[in-house]
Order: structure tokens, then sequence, then C-alpha cells
């Protein structure tokens, strides 16, 4: 779990995850198009990647002079998960509600 936390922890920064947004829907980038997602400094961009990195979200590659940057397949799929888990248990528990309800009503 304490991966997952790491994983939410670097996804709730807006920045961060726009660059998530951006790799997810645009594919393989580099840092330098990646700094498109927000008006920022490429010191401020590299601090945003090197905390996804460390979080396991982003997954770096080194092409010449490029670092190029693509989001962890695992880590959507560790995501994903968890929303569907926890969305599995709610519906259940909001289906028993559903259910007690309509028996009231009869």
């Amino acid at each position: 779990m304490s991966n997952l936390t790491q994983t939410f922890s670097a996804l709730g920064d807006p920045i961060r995850f726009a660059i998530v947004e951006r790799l997810l829907n645009g594919g393989e980038q580099s840092a330098g198009d990646l700094r498109l997602v927000a008006d920022i400094s490429a010191p401020a961009i590299s601090r945003h990647l090197k905390v996804l990195r460390n979080a396991g979200v982003i997954h770096q590659r080194i092409d010449r002079q490029h670092r190029m940057y693509s989001v962890k397949p695992e880590a959507i799929r560790a995501v994903n998960a968890w929303v569907e888990y926890h969305r599995k248990f709610w519906q259940t528990s909001i289906d028993r509600l559903e259910q007690a309800l309509n028996r009231e009503d009869l």
C-alpha cells in the first residue's frame, strides 16, 4: 500500500497530474515537451518529474541528449485496481441500502 500512497501523493499536485495526463494522451515525450503543461522553469519541471519517477508513476529513458518520459502501466493498473475495489464496495453498499428502502416502501 505504501507505493500506492506515494502514487496518490505524487498525483495530488496539479502540475504532476497534468504531466501524467499529457503522457497518457500523447505517449512518450521529452522533458522539454512536458514544460508545456504549465508556465514553469526547466528546473521546476525536472523536480516534478523526479517526484513522479520516485513514486514509480513514470519511466525515464535517455535518448542522446534528451530525457524521454512515459507512464508506467503498472502504476496506472494499481490505481485502477484500488478505485475498482472501492467502487465495488460502495456500489454493493448502495445496492443494499436501495433494497432496504424498497422493503420499507411495501
